[in-house]
C-alpha cells in the first residue's frame, strides 16, 4: 500500500512538474514580444525610451528584425519551464499542507500564502536565468555585449564580482513575488470557485472523467486568469521596475548607480522619475501582457492536468 501511495505521489509530481512547464513556456512564448518593448522601456533604453508600446515594436521590426521581437526568448524558455513546473508543483502541494492546518475554513488566506510561497520557492530556484533573459532582451542589434546564454552568465560572473552578480535585483523580485504571485493564485482559484458555484451553468462543463464533476470551459478559465494577474500586476509592478533596473544597471556606465540595494534603487527611480514615470513606467504594456499571459498559463495549466488526470472536476 505504502509503495502503490509514493509510486502515485511520484508520478503526481512528475506530471504536475511537466504541466505547470508547458503552462509557463506557452504564455511566454505568447507575450515574448511586449515582453522585450517592457524591458526595454522599464530601463529607458537610449533607442526606445521616447517610443510607445506599439511604436517601440514597430521600431523593433524597423531597426532590427521581426525575429528581434523574440530576442532573449530562448534564454526565457530555459529559465520558464523549471520556474513554472516548480511554481504550480509546489503551489499545489502547499495549498494541500496549508488546508489541513488551517481550521477557519471561512478564510481563504491559505490559497494567498500557498500562492507566495510557490513564487518564492520558483524565483530562488531559477534567478539566474532571468538576470541572464533580461540581459539578452535589453541588447539592440549592432550594439550586442552578449553572445549567448553561457557568454552572458560568463561576463557576469567574471566582471560583476562573481555568482553574486546573477543574483543582482533578488530581493525587491522577492518582495514583489510574495503579492503577485499570491494574489495570481487566489484571485484565480476564489474566481474558479465563485463561476463553479454561482455560475455554472454559463461557465463550467461536465468532466468526462468524473460524471457529475466541473471544470472550467476555456472562455471562463481565460476570464479568471486575466482578471487574477491584473490584481496581481497593479499591487507588485513597482518591484519589478526596481528588480530590472538593477539587473540591468553594470551594462552602461550612467546607470550603474542603479546596481545599489533595493531601497537605494527604489528611492533613486522615485526621485529621478516620480511615480507614474519611474516606478509605474511601462505599465499599460504591463497590462496589455500581464493579463493574456497569465490567462494563458492558467488555463493551460488547467488544461494539461485535465489531460493528465491530475484534476477529475469539482463536485458542489
Amino acid at each position: 500500500m505504502e509503495l502503490k501511495s509514493n509510486t502515485y505521489d511520484f508520478q503526481f509530481i512528475m506530471k504536475s512538474l511537466f504541466a505547470g512547464g508547458i503552462a509557463g513556456m506557452t504564455s511566454k512564448t505568447t507575450v515574448a514580444p511586449l515582453d522585450r518593448i517592457k524591458i526595454l522601456l522599464q530601463a529607458h533604453n537610449v533607442h526606445y525610451k521616447h517610443l510607445g508600446v506599439f511604436s517601440g515594436l514597430k521600431e523593433i521590426i524597423t531597426k532590427e528584425s521581426f525575429i528581434a521581437l523574440y530576442k532573449g526568448n530562448g534564454a526565457q524558455m530555459v529559465r520558464i519551464f523549471p520556474y513554472a513546473a516548480v511554481q504550480f508543483t509546489a503551489f499545489e502541494f502547499y495549498k494541500k499542507a496549508l488546508s489541513t492546518v488551517m481550521v477557519a475554513n471561512n478564510s481563504h488566506i491559505d490559497k494567498f500564502v500557498a500562492g507566495s510561497g510557490a513564487g518564492v520557492t520558483a524565483v530562488l530556484l531559477t534567478y539566474p536565468l532571468d538576470t541572464i533573459r533580461a540581459r539578452l532582451a535589453f541588447q539592440v542589434t549592432g550594439e550586442h555585449v552578449y553572445s549567448g546564454i553561457l557568454h552572458t552568465a560568463g561576463c557576469i560572473v567574471r566582471e560583476e564580482g562573481g555568482i553574486r552578480a546573477l543574483y543582482r535585483g533578488l530581493v525587491p523580485t522577492l518582495f514583489g513575488m510574495v503579492p503577485y504571485a499570491g494574489f495570481s493564485f487566489y484571485c484565480f482559484e476564489m474566481l474558479k470557485y465563485f463561476c463553479m458555484k454561482y455560475i455554472p451553468d454559463i461557465t463550467c462543463s461536465t468532466c468526462e472523467r468524473n460524471t457529475g464533476g466541473l471544470v472550467l470551459c476555456v472562455p471562463a478559465k481565460l476570464l479568471c486568469g486575466g482578471l487574477a494577474g491584473a490584481v496581481a500586476q497593479s499591487v507588485s509592478y513597482p518591484m519589478d521596475v526596481t528588480r530590472r533596473r538593477m539587473q540591468l544597471a553594470m551594462m552602461n556606465p550612467d546607470t550603474r548607480k542603479f546596481g545599489m540595494g533595493m531601497v537605494q534603487t527604489l528611492m533613486l527611480i522615485y526621485r529621478e522619475n516620480g511615480i507614474l514615470k519611474g516606478l509605474y513606467r511601462g505599465m499599460s504594456i504591463n497590462y496589455i501582457r500581464a493579463i493574456p499571459m497569465v490567462a494563458v498559463s492558467f488555463s493551460t495549466y488547467e488544461l494539461m492536468k485535465q489531460t493528465l488526470n491530475l484534476d477529475t472536476g469539482m463536485k458542489l
